[in-house]
C-alpha cells in the first residue's frame, strides 16, 4: 500500500501546486487534474486486477494501435499547437498518442524478449533487428511531430530491458559506440550552427528556422536553440531563449530550506516563470520556491519509493515478461523524474518531459497510472501459477 499512497501524495499535490501556479490567470485546470486524478484511479485499479499476461498475448495489437494513433495526428483529427502537432483532438477532449506508443512499445520489446531465446551469437542479432524495427516506427513518428523529448524516452528503456536479456557484452559495447557517435553528431551540428549564427550576425533568438533547411541533421532550430542554452548559457539571450531556465533557477534558489508559502511564489504569481509552463513542465520550480528544499526533497523521496518498488517487483516477478514489464515501465518513469528536474535546475536541456504525477495533463496522468498499474499487476500475479 505504501506505493499508491505515494502516489496519491504526489497527485494531491499536483492539483495543489497547479491551482498556486495558476491562481492569477483566472484558470482553473486544477479542477480538470481532480477529474483526471479520479479517472486515474479507476486506470491504476483495473489495469493492475487484469493479469499482466493478456499483454503478453496481444502486445502486437497494442503496438499496431498506438502506431494507429500516432498517423491519426496527419488526419483531421489531429490539433497543431505552438508549432508541433502532438494533440488528437475529440471536441470533448484531447490526448497525446505519444503516451500510448511509449506503452505500445514496452509491451512490445518486452513481449519479444521474453519469447526470444539469445544463446547465440546469430539469435542476439536476430534480437537486435526485430527490436529495431519495433521501436523505430513510433520513434520516428513521435520524432516528426515534433517531439524530441517523448521520442528519447524509448531508447533507455529498451537499453535496461535489454540489458537484463542477458545479451553478450559487445551488443553493449557496440550500442554506446553508437550513443557515442550520436552525441558526437549533436555536437558536430550545434558548432555548425553556433558558427552559421555567428557569421550571418545572428542571435538564437532572431534565427527562426533558417539553418535546419541547409542541416542534414533532423533537428528544428527551436530544439537547437534549447541545446545551445545549456553547453553555452552564455551565448544565449537571458531575456530570450533562456528566459524559462533563468526564471526557473531563481524559483528554485528563492525558496530557500522552507519556502515561501503555498501561493506565495512570487516567479509563478507575477509571470515571471511563463504562466504556459509554470503548471507543466515547470511544476518542480514552483515546489521549490513555495515549499523549498524540504518539500522538495520530500516530493523526490516519494518518487524515491515508487521507483525502488518497480524495481524490487521486476526482481520478484514470477516469468520474464513480468520483470521486463516492470523494470521498462519504471525507466520510463525515472526518464521524466530525472530529466524534468535536471532540466529546471540546469543540470539537463530544456524539454518537454512532464512531472510525473504532479505536472498538468490528463493523458500524460492516465499514462503514468496505467505504467504503475501494469506493475502493480505484476507484483499481484507473482504467485500465481
Amino acid at each position: 500500500m505504501l506505493t499508491p499512497a505515494c502516489i496519491l501524495l504526489l497527485g494531491i499535490s499536483g492539483v495543489f501546486l497547479i491551482y498556486s501556479a495558476q491562481l492569477y490567470t483566472g484558470r482553473s485546470q486544477y479542477i480538470m487534474q481532480i477529474v483526471w486524478l479520479f479517472v486515474g484511479a479507476g486506470v491504476y485499479v483495473t489495469a493492475s486486477m487484469i493479469d499482466y499476461k493478456f499483454y503478453l498475448k496481444h502486445s502486437h495489437w497494442v503496438l499496431f494501435g498506438a502506431i494507429i494513433l500516432l498517423l491519426l495526428l496527419h488526419t483531421p483529427l489531429g490539433e497543431e499547437r505552438f508549432g508541433a502537432r502532438r494533440w488528437i483532438n475529440l471536441r470533448f477532449f484531447s490526448f497525446q498518442p505519444s503516451e500510448a506508443a511509449k506503452l505500445g512499445t514496452l509491451i512490445a520489446v518486452a513481449s519479444l524478449l521474453a519469447r526470444s531465446k539469445v544463446r547465440t551469437t546469430r539469435q542476439s542479432l536476430q534480437v537486435l533487428v526485430r527490436v529495431g524495427l519495433i521501436i523505430s516506427v513510433p520513434m520516428l513518428l513521435i520524432f516528426a511531430q515534433p517531439d524530441l523529448g517523448s521520442a528519447l524516452v524509448i531508447p533507455p528503456m529498451v537499453f535496461a530491458l535489454l540489458y537484463v536479456s542477458q545479451l553478450p557484452k559487445s551488443f553493449f559495447a557496440i550500442a554506446i559506440g553508437l550513443f557515442m557517435l550520436f552525441v558526437a553528431l549533436i555536437g558536430f551540428d550545434i558548432y555548425r550552427y553556433n558558427k552559421f549564427l555567428d557569421e550571418k550576425n545572428l542571435t538564437p533568438t532572431s534565427q527562426t528556422g533558417i539553418f535546419e533547411k541547409h542541416s542534414w541533421v533532423p533537428l528544428r532550430d527551436y530544439q537547437r536553440n534549447r541545446i545551445l542554452s545549456f553547453v553555452a548559457p552564455a551565448k544565449v539571450d537571458p531575456l530570450g531563449i533562456g528566459w524559462n531556465l533563468s526564471q526557473s533557477l531563481i524559483s528554485v534558489g528563492s525558496g530557500g530550506l522552507t519556502g515561501k508559502g503555498w501561493r506565495e511564489g512570487t516567479q509563478a504569481k507575477l509571470g515571471y516563470l511563463p504562466r504556459a509552463v509554470a503548471h507543466n513542465d515547470f511544476i518542480f520550480s514552483v515546489l521549490a520556491e513555495e515549499k523549498g528544499f524540504l518539500g522538495s526533497s520530500f516530493v523526490i523521496a516519494l518518487y524515491g519509493v515508487i521507483l525502488c518498488n518497480g524495481i524490487r517487483i521486476a526482481g520478484i516477478a514470477k516469468d520474464r515478461f513480468g520483470t521486463l514489464l516492470a523494470l521498462g515501465a519504471t525507466i520510463i518513469l525515472s526518464v521524466h523524474v530525472l530529466v524534468n528536474i535536471g532540466m529546471t535546475i540546469g543540470l539537463m536541456p530544456i524539454t518537454g518531459l512532464p512531472l510525473p504525477f504532479l505536472s498538468y495533463g490528463g493523458s500524460f496522468l492516465l499514462s503514468c497510472c496505467l505504467l504503475q498499474g501494469l506493475i502493480q499487476s505484476v507484483y499481484r500475479h507473482r504467485k500465481e501459477i
